[in-house]
């Protein structure tokens, strides 16, 4: 056992005895030729094909990973891992391993995460598919550096070096390939800083189908950016709906609208007071998201975060969602006297939806506003 690594270097292994003593071999040069105290971890996730006895016989360390998932095999080597470094690469002779000084020299530097990228340093003919080249990598990329203003540009390169001790602020919670992901947005999030070297990526020496699947393993990333970024996927659409909505509901309420003539009456404010209603509760629901994962620790406590629970709080919620009620029923006896006035006869649609409508519609926001306060503070029942 090596006392006091610098390094560790940590390969997640599913059945790689094809390539893993290639991989082995290389960074065991990589620490000979740069005089470099390191270690090599090998998070074995049930591989039956001799990979255990390749990596023991290579004196390489050898964890033993439970939970099924690539993950879950790095999290568990990491864990075990005793450098001060961590670079962490797939064990199928993909990635350079024998170059890996620039991802230890920003390390060394001071960076808690430092970022291969491939596009960079070059891709190999037919070493990447060309759907993750050409559609899946960038715009995956594209999306998190949108939603969490990151300034890398491969998101998903699995060669990548951080400190143990940034790894341990990272509170990694994912056992699927979204680690990847993962690692770089609670980066982020916990304000750990993050550059890029670029890394070169050639064929891979397997001889079987790679472990990674481009639909079922691209969803999972893209859905675990949009729960992350509640934001982007609740706050932002429901503010554009419900000010879509509220204008021109207010619009219609005075008068209909002619364009070209197209008159649009009351039929469109049924329509325009379904946007308000249906924003209102994607706003909802990005509240109450972004609480549940504060506080079960999938989200980092920020400052506007605890700045939210003095601005909204049960009275003030219970509150306006009375107030809101209250005008409810209002415009509801009022339409309910127009009807009186014709002796609960006919009535003019055009005239009494005018009321009706916006009466209806605030009875329902009035009433998801009461019950968002009630839930909103048994959520937050640790503040």
């Amino acid at each position: 056992m090596i006392k006091n690594p610098e390094l560790s270097i940590v390969m997640p292994c599913l059945n790689e005895a094809e390539t893993l003593a290639t991989c082995i071999k290389k960074v065991q040069l990589f620490f000979k030729a740069n005089d470099i105290n390191g270690e090599i971890v090998i998070a074995d996730n049930g591989s039956t094909d001799g990979s255990i006895a390749i990596a023991e016989d290579l004196n390489a360390k050898v964890i033993h990973a439970a939970q099924k998932g690539y993950g879950s095999a790095l999290k568990t080597g990491i864990e075990a891992a005793s450098g001060t470094y961590i670079i962490m690469g797939d064990a199928d002779d993909s990635y350079d391993f024998s170059n890996l000084m620039p991802f230890l020299k920003e390390l060394r530097n001071g960076f808690d995460l430092v970022m291969g990228n491939r596009f960079k340093g070059g891709i190999e003919k037919d070493a990447m598919p060309f759907l993750h080249k050409y559609l899946g990598n960038p715009v995956l990329s594209f999306i998190g550096k949108l939603f969490f203003k990151i300034k890398i540009n491969d998101f998903h390169c699995g060669l990548r070096g951080f400190s143990k001790a940034a790894y341990n602020k990272m509170n990694l919670k994912t056992s699927g390939m979204e680690f990847a992901s993962e690692m770089v947005v609670k980066s982020r999030l916990n304000d750990l800083s993050i550059t890029e070297v670029p890394t070169t990526l050639k064929k891979d020496g397997r001889s079987r189908k790679p472990h990674l699947k481009t639909w079922s393993d691209g969803w999972r990333h893209l859905r675990f950016l949009m729960l992350y970024a509640p934001n982007w996927l609740f706050l932002y659409p429901g503010i554009l709906l419900a000010l879509i909505g509220s204008i021109l509901s207010i619009l219609l309420i005075i008068n209909p609208l002619e364009f070209s003539g197209i008159t649009l009456d009351v039929h469109t404010l049924l329509y325009t007071s379904a946007f308000l209603l249906v924003g209102f509760q994607f706003i909802i629901f990005y509240g109450l998201t972004k609480i549940f994962a504060v506080e079960n620790e999938l989200l980092p406590k920020s400052k506007r975060y605890n700045k939210l629970f003095k601005i909204i709080n049960l009275e003030k919620g219970l509150l306006i969602g009375f107030c809101l009620l209250l005008i409810g029923l209002f415009l509801s006896f009022k339409g309910l006297s127009v009807w009186s006035d014709t002796n609960y006869g006919s009535l003019d649609t055009s005239t009494t939806l005018r009321i009706i409508i916006p009466a209806i519609t605030l009875l329902q926001i009035g009433i998801q506003t009461i019950l968002f306060s009630l839930f909103f503070s048994v959520l937050g029942l640790k503040k």
